[in-house]
């Protein structure tokens, strides 16, 4: 053949399906400059030095990776549907002579000439915008000191071509299986073979009706944090398998239901839309649930960490109750004697004075503290080994007896015990038992529930709940608490002392004092008593690293929802525009027996509005029942702001249920010329 007959041949096919080819080929682009972006920043220098550079850099490989699977997914996805459309062309090209080894040869030139295409644009776009990308993120992470040169990063982009070289040739060879077992009569046929009627499968649509009510009852029931984050993730595939169930079983259901209704059926409108649905609903089921679970994505990733932006401050506070959090631990309850934490509590007031830090707001506490379960009637059993995964008895949870002054002195009370009573404070769960058994050994009565209480900075970034025990006799409870035969044999208790206290110092000045308390106790451990840990932060620094955290996460979950909407989007119009082109000839029909355009209209809103708007609500119910656990899994990022959440989620879901409803605009129209006629088929 003559030279250049098959990248000619190639490039003509994708030019003669623009229309397929071009949403395709720009959604590619999309996906590499997103790819590019992020890689980018992980290896850019525009993090180098900033506080939270480590939790950063992991968010965006992280971010990175999940772009890269989800194109390779989406992309098959699309393909297939593209090769779908051609299978007819590469039959007449068999017929005509071309074999099945050219036809390969063919879709491997414009297998490189898309991807050739999509490369070079999405790295272009990539590289010009990966300097407001930077500026976006080190504003997003609460950074000020950026460089405005620009700069591009070899490694980022060797990264993209080398990722997305395996996709493209792997897209290559499914497109090659596709056409290679399919005989010349079947690919010509291809196009005109409909979907046999689906059934409606009773034990298909109650599968998928048990998964959802199974996912959303979990999501209410499960009251403990941790919990929830174990369960969030098995909660996720039920919703996305019910789903896929729900919407075949449901639209099939959906269409036997509308024929049986004759006073529905039997008008033009609905008898062309009814029936044209009724012949390809499990694809149109598939696409629907594809579009529902990328919604409901959407919607999950932008509200959780855009409220975890704008709480951030609320996330701080806390995390840090005062400016200085102090956490000293000992190996023996007697270094939790007066002359240990006095030592302790003089070292770094001095400290704070000679830093000229007006310390002041003093508060101070000691604690016992371990980790177990609770089992049945509210015996603490240290030292657990699992978490029994909806059950929030025997989740883990963290301890601390602290004695009853300590309390008094914290929150301003006077509060007196008998030597069999305690008051109980549950921090992200409430204690729902009357009586409280520190392991094997004293069983105490709960006096009270208190409601508040100032807790440590542990505590706050732990991702299981505490329980405070308030006891009366605190070396005796602890000393029996500690004992290895209450914890499986094994002593697990730490003895702790929290000292707290405001300062008037910047960040740098507090930096500068915990730098010189570490620097100072250190070599002076020994002298405390069997102190064997320390531990000293400050809250100007530690919001620095919170802003990092979320801002990364919420730059990240920006750009992964731009991903999602780009696909679900795809879907949306490869749906209306296939329909529209096997729908143009049944209207072309129904025209020249005298449905007017009017009609045709109607018939189409019909169609559309009855099953357009199933992924939207679809997604409105996953996320209300979502919300709820998202909800809990945010107070392990200490974010505990009911309004602000519910704020964001509702205003989340309006956004997009309009900018829904501006697709379904574009893409009714789009297949009303279609099958309308106003625009032949390319």
């Amino acid at each position: 053949m003559k030279k250049g007959f098959y990248p000619h041949l190639a490039f003509d096919g994708i030019r003669k399906n623009k229309r397929l080819y071009l949403p395709y080929i720009l959604t590619q682009i999309g996906m590499i400059m997103m790819f590019y972006i992020v890689i980018f920043l992980r290896y850019g220098k525009s993090l180098e030095g900033t506080f939270g550079e480590g939790t950063v850099s992991i968010v965006l490989m992280l971010g990175g990776w999940v772009i890269a699977i989800f194109a390779c997914i989406f992309l098959f996805y699309t393909n297939s549907f593209l090769i779908r459309r051609r299978k007819k062309e590469f039959g007449l090209y068999n017929i005509l002579g071309m074999d099945k080894k050219n036809i390969s040869i063919l879709l491997f030139w414009e297998s490189l000439i898309i991807s050739a295409i999509s490369l070079f644009c999405g790295l272009v776009l990539g590289v010009a915008l990966s300097k407001l990308a930077e500026l976006g993120l080190v504003k997003a992470i609460g950074g000020t000191d950026i460089s405005y040169v620009f700069h591009v990063s070899p490694t980022a982009i060797l990264l993209t071509v080398g990722v997305f070289a395996v996709i493209f040739l792997l897209l290559f060879i499914n497109s090659v299986r596709q056409i290679m077992g399919a005989s010349a009569v079947t690919l010509i046929r291809s196009e005109n073979l409909g979907e046999k009627p689906p059934k409606a499968n009773p034990l298909l649509g109650i599968s998928g009706a048990v998964l959802l009510i199974g996912a959303y009852i979990t999501a209410v029931v499960i009251t403990e944090p941790l919990s929830a984050i174990l369960v969030f993730f098995i909660a996720v595939i039920m919703v996305i398998i019910g789903t896929y169930l729900m919407m075949i079983f449901g639209s099939v259901l959906l269409c036997r239901f509308l024929q049986k209704r004759k006073t529905y059926y039997y008008k033009p409108n609905h008898f062309i839309s009814v029936s044209s649905m009724t012949y390809r609903m499990k694809r149109n089921g598939a696409g629907l649930a594809s579009v529902c679970v990328l919604a409901t994505m959407v919607l999950v990733m932008i509200s959780s960490t855009t409220c975890l932006l704008f709480g951030t401050e609320d996330s701080v506070n806390t995390r840090y109750p005062r400016d200085i959090v102090l956490s000293t631990g000992f190996d023996t309850i007697d270094g939790l004697d007066d002359s240990n934490i006095e030592k302790v509590a003089a070292g770094v007031d001095s400290l704070a004075a000679s830093h000229k830090a007006n310390a002041s707001n003093f508060a101070s506490y000691r604690s016992v503290v371990t980790v177990g379960t609770i089992s049945d009637g509210g015996k603490l059993i240290a030292g657990g080994t699992g978490v029994a995964i909806g059950s929030n008895s025997n989740a883990y949870t963290c301890f601390d007896v602290v004695p009853i002054e300590d309390y008094n002195a914290v929150m301003g009370t006077n509060e007196t015990l008998a030597p069999d009573e305690v008051i109980v404070y549950g921090y992200r769960m409430k204690y729902k038992y009357d009586t409280v058994t520190l392991g094997d050994g004293k069983t105490y009565k709960v006096k009270k529930t208190a409601d508040s209480f100032l807790i440590d900075g542990d505590s706050a970034v732990n991702i299981a709940s505490s329980i405070y025990i308030f006891v009366p006799d605190f070396k005796s409870a602890a000393t029996d608490f500690a004992k290895p035969e209450n914890h499986n044999g094994v002593r697990t208790v730490n003895y702790k002392y929290f000292r707290f206290f405001d300062t008037e110092l910047d960040t740098a000045g507090e930096r500068a004092l915990c730098n010189d308390y570490i620097d100072a106790t250190k070599p002076a451990m020994s002298s405390y008593g069997n102190m064997m840990t320390f531990s000293i932060d400050s809250r100007n620094a530690g919001r620095d690293d919170y802003y990092s955290a979320f801002g990364s996460l919420f730059y990240l979950g920006v750009m992964l929802s731009v991903v999602f909407i780009f696909a679900a989007v795809l879907i949306i119009y490869y749906k209306q525009v296939s329909e529209g082109y096997e729908d143009q000839s049944r209207f072309e029909i129904m025209q020249k027996v005298g449905m007017t355009k009017k009609e045709i209209r109607k018939s189409i809103n019909s169609q559309l509005l009855t099953v357009f708007f199933l992924p939207l609500a679809g997604a409105g119910l996953h996320m209300i029942f979502a919300s709820i656990i998202i909800r809990r899994i945010l107070l392990t990022f200490n974010f505990n702001n009911p309004v602000l959440f519910a704020v964001t989620t509702l205003v989340c879901f309006v956004v997009f249920a309009l900018f829904y409803t501006l697709i379904y605009r574009v893409t009714s129209n789009a297949y009303y010329k279609i099958v309308s006629g106003a625009k032949e088929r390319e």
